[in-house]
């Protein structure tokens, strides 16, 4: 396991405990900060973010599905994983239009959390195999939905060639900040953390060539 910062938010003390130790018994893995409340959770996350953050649903005042929004939004680079009970494909599509890089059941055993906080670190979305097929079909429909517009087409077929974004915006004669505010809208469309994920979801979507 490579070194990662991991948040946990849940609102049973216990679960936060047992799942801290498990975890912490892992070289690479550091526990940096526990919640017990979406509260909590915004509060902390202003003085410092983890990489992957392990987000129940069912939480006090604010549920996870109500605060994936706003986290995809304020902390684009930090992991989420939703760790809970609910396998209803609501919550599910849900966490995926905002931004979840994984979903895993409390029932399952430490391999699978473990195998999702591996995949997220480099940028893939990782499914608990009890849920695979209902995710399959909550991805497909979530596909069919994407639309980018020309200029995005056209940015993501310049990021394709390993350009940076002065570059780009030296190529299509716009300014530096407008490149990047459409790969971040690009990223967050097809829910992926990195540039090269980014390039391999469109590529597999057929949304380019």
């Amino acid at each position: 396991m490579m070194n990662v910062r991991i948040g946990i938010v849940d609102d049973h003390p216990l679960l936060i405990k047992g799942l801290k130790g498990m975890l912490e018994q892992h070289s690479g893995i550091e526990i940096t900060d526990t919640y017990q409340s979406g509260k909590e959770l915004l509060a902390g996350l202003k003085v410092a973010q983890p990489d992957v953050l392990l987000l129940d649903i069912q939480l006090q005042g604010q549920s996870g599905d109500e605060l994936m929004p706003l986290l995809n939004k304020q902390y684009p680079n930090m992991m989420v994983i939703a760790l809970t009970n609910m396998e209803h494909e609501y919550y599910i599509k849900n966490m995926l239009q905002n931004g979840l890089m994984g979903y895993v059941l409390k029932t399952s055993n430490e391999s699978v959390l473990l195998a999702a906080i591996q995949a997220v670190l480099k940028g893939s979305k990782y499914f608990d195999p009890a849920i695979r097929k209902i995710a399959a079909k909550v991805q497909s429909g979530i596909t069919q939905q994407v639309l980018l517009t020309a200029r995005e087409k056209e940015i993501l077929q310049l990021i394709t060639e390993d350009l940076t974004s002065q570059e780009i915006a030296d190529r299509i004669f716009i300014n530096k900040k407008t490149v990047e505010a459409h790969r971040l809208h690009l990223l967050q469309k097809l829910g992926v953390k990195t540039s090269a994920s980014l390039v391999k979801k469109a590529i597999d979507m057929g949304l380019m060539k």
